[in-house]
């Protein structure tokens, strides 16, 4: 046994991942959670005959760790990561300690929008193309788990900020940033320049043999650009190709260009798989990725034209009574809920519906589109003041309700045929539901009862 004690706090897929990678390893490992662990998880940290316990901290069980790894969702503020700060303790993340047995490539993503879509994209296209390639991060399995239980040459990983927030020695063969929008900014203490620091933190340690991957016309990503250093090469993507370090782009024939050192590859935009300027650029980021892990042209091609797209994002529902019903749960910032709306028809024919936990939301992001393209607002919450003050004037019906039932109620009676009710919430789901997905698949099931 390894005199080194690690204290896992958190018993989820992250944490239960980190304690038994831990304990494969030989540490001397114990689990915390302040809430209940799920059935599964208890199961599993059971037969790997590691110490846990629920609904509370025991610090002298904590305290005393020589290091800990720390949920994603424990806010750095919480008091006992500031007591374990004070003690000098390394607190680190999941990602942070399953690096450290790997020697995997790693292609990690993040942004705060697109980048589970990205993630899930160039998985299907590694995998399709024969790599043995594992899912980790926000999607698939906690990475610490599969380093433990099985052997993968490449990881796709989709990184929040949260993660990146306790990751340090950890290193991205493949980074890839989407974008930057506000979000989280409760966490961040309401200044943008934490959370982009955060998002940047992706970039820490790639050499001149890694790869840094971005979306060229964030002002925020280039911006931040111009403040940090980084060795790696740059690829960045573009609707529009900006000059010879644009990387892929859309040509006037309508063609999707990929360009790299080693590969060139093009096909007609058409041919994608995912609609929409957000999915273009999920489409772009993916292929990049897999350009620069070597994949075959036609590989590459048959992938991104024959994705299924990601459950809560865009998701067609139903057409009940010539009215389409649209699933965009995972929308749980502005920035999201701006690229549904500009894939919507720019017509005043869609029905949104807006509400939850407000995270610092600023919806004049979203004003010009709402003028264009929606007929209704129905602000569905527990506090839905924000939302109806801003709004109050400038859709023709807003609508306050407390809950789904009411909410697809009140969409149906504004909708008419030929229109769309769009759940694309701007919000984090915690006021009613249990999660975004609890959320989209409750609104899934209310609207298929219409019928």
């Amino acid at each position: 046994m390894n005199n080194k004690r690690i204290v896992v706090l958190g018993g989820g897929e992250s944490g239960v991942g980190a304690a038994i990678l831990a304990k494969v390893k030989g540490f001397d490992v114990f689990l915390s959670d302040m809430g209940t662990i799920a059935t599964h998880y208890k199961e599993a940290l059971d037969q790997y005959e590691i110490e846990w316990e629920e609904g509370h901290h025991t610090e002298q069980l904590i305290l005393n760790a020589t290091e800990v790894v720390k949920s994603p969702g424990i806010p750095p503020t919480a008091p006992l990561i500031r007591k374990l700060v004070e003690l000098g303790t390394p607190v680190i993340s999941e990602i942070e300690f399953a690096g450290r047995y790997t020697d995997a490539k790693m292609v990690c993503i993040t942004g705060s929008n697109g980048k589970t879509t990205t993630t899930l994209l160039t998985y299907h296209i590694l995998k399709n193309a024969g790599l043995n390639v594992g899912l980790a991060g926000n999607v698939g399995k906690s990475l610490a788990w599969q380093v433990a239980t099985v052997k993968h040459d490449v990881y796709v990983i989709e990184l929040s900020s949260f993660q990146l927030e306790n990751m340090y020695d950890f290193k991205a063969d493949v980074a890839v940033i989407m974008n930057i929008t506000p979000d989280h900014m409760d966490r961040y203490d309401y200044q943008m320049q934490n959370y982009v620091k955060a998002k940047f933190r992706i970039i820490n340690n790639l050499t001149s043999e890694d790869a840094l991957i971005y979306w060229q016309d964030d002002p925020v990503i280039t911006e931040q650009l111009k403040h940090v250093t980084t060795q790696a090469r740059l690829f960045p993507f573009s609707e529009e190709h900006e000059g010879s370090e644009t990387a892929a782009w859309v040509d006037d024939d309508n063609l999707l260009v990929f360009n790299t050192p080693t590969e060139h590859l093009n096909m007609p935009r058409a041919d994608l798989a995912l609609s929409g300027l957000h999915n273009l650029f999920n489409s772009m980021a993916a292929g990049l990725s897999a350009c620069l892990m070597n994949v075959r042209k036609e590989d590459i091609r048959r992938s991104l034209s024959d994705f299924e797209g990601v459950e809560h994002r865009l998701e067609f529902v139903a057409e009940i009574d010539s009215v389409r019903y649209i699933n965009d749960s995972k929308a749980t910032n502005v920035n999201s809920c701006w690229y549904a709306l500009e894939s919507m028809p720019d017509t005043k024919s869609t029905v949104l519906i807006l509400g939850g936990k407000d995270k610092g939301n600023d919806y004049s992001e979203i004003e010009p589109l709402v003028s264009q393209r929606v007929k209704a607002i129905v602000a569905m919450g527990k506090d839905n003041s924000k939302i109806m003050e801003f709004f109050n004037g400038k859709v023709p019906v807003l609508v306050s309700t407390s809950s789904l039932e009411e909410a697809v109620a009140e969409c149906r009676r504004a909708a008419a045929p030929g229109d769309t009710v769009l759940l694309s919430p701007c919000c984090a789901s915690f006021d009613l539901f249990k999660s975004y997905e609890d959320r989209g698949t409750q609104f899934k099931n209310v609207v298929k009862a219409l019928k």
